[in-house]
């Protein structure tokens, strides 16, 4: 059995307005009051799986050992997929198998993997529109008061993975990427790695008919209200305005390219 914290990380597409997050947190608690919540991100786009990968898989390993991720963004809900509790040397997943754990297998050991079915560790009746309350939430409840994981359900040997978008470079050096983040600053996070650009003598990055040709070190080393590049804290190149948002001032959303021509003395 893996080690358990207590310590719940909670990541939905639900946002704030609506009850639904409030309530799972209630089911958590009447099954577990000593269990400790923290909002991973309840701002992912509706049905945002791939937004959602991208947070969880640059987010989890700064968490204590022991933290079990409960993530709740779930297209498929009501349909037939599987709903996996995942367990690995340091943290316990809970999730929907539709991709949004498919980084597991690179990052980390998977020590043991179910699928989610037993009604005694569900809600009844199941609702077929809020599995989050009714499946997802006890689940997890009862995982935190150090429940073994096969109680849950059957093993499962096969998680589904879902590709992420990975830049290319073409003959002539030039690196093509894509946005896969907007946050709440309005900073155009890519999926480009900033490590070979940040040592780089020249750069010109494109987004749209926008042209950046500086790379800043920080925020504030930005002029208010221009464009510029930085390498953020996921270790991607970002496109960012100091006292600014650059997805308002380029126009760009996620999904949308972003090249790099940099060179080297």
């Amino acid at each position: 059995m893996a080690k358990t914290s207590g310590i719940i990380a909670l990541l939905t597409d639900f946002g704030l307005k609506d009850p639904y997050v409030g309530v799972m947190k209630g089911v958590i608690l009447r099954i577990n009051p000593e269990a400790r919540i923290i909002d991973l991100s309840h701002d992912i786009p509706p049905q945002g799986i791939l937004d959602a990968y991208f947070l969880l898989s640059n987010s989890y390993r700064y968490f204590p050992d022991g933290t079990l991720f409960l993530t709740v963004v779930d297209p498929g809900v009501g349909s037939d997929r599987k709903i996996l509790a995942v367990e690995t040397d340091a943290y316990t997943f809970v999730a929907p198998d539709n991709g949004v754990l498919g980084f597991l297998p690179k990052e980390g050991k998977i020590r043991r993997a179910v699928t989610v079915q037993n009604p005694r560790y569900a809600l009844a009746p199941v609702s077929n529109t809020f599995h989050g309350r009714d499946i997802f939430a006890p689940a997890a409840a009862h995982l935190s008061r150090r429940l073994d994981l096969p109680k849950l359900g059957p093993p499962v040997e096969h998680i589904h993975r879902i590709t992420p978008p990975a830049p290319r470079i073409n003959r002539e050096g030039v690196l093509t990427g894509e946005i896969v983040s907007i946050d709440r600053f309005g900073n155009l996070v890519t999926n480009i790695p900033g490590e070979p650009i940040a040592s780089a003598d020249s750069v010109e990055i494109r987004v749209g008919k926008t042209v950046i040709d500086r790379l800043a070190r920080s925020y504030a080393e930005g002029k208010k209200g221009k464009l510029f590049a930085i390498v953020g804290s996921t270790g991607n190149l970002e496109v960012s305005v100091n006292k600014g948002n650059a997805a308002e001032k380029t126009g760009a959303e996620v999904g949308d390219a972003v090249r790099v021509r940099h060179s080297q003395k």
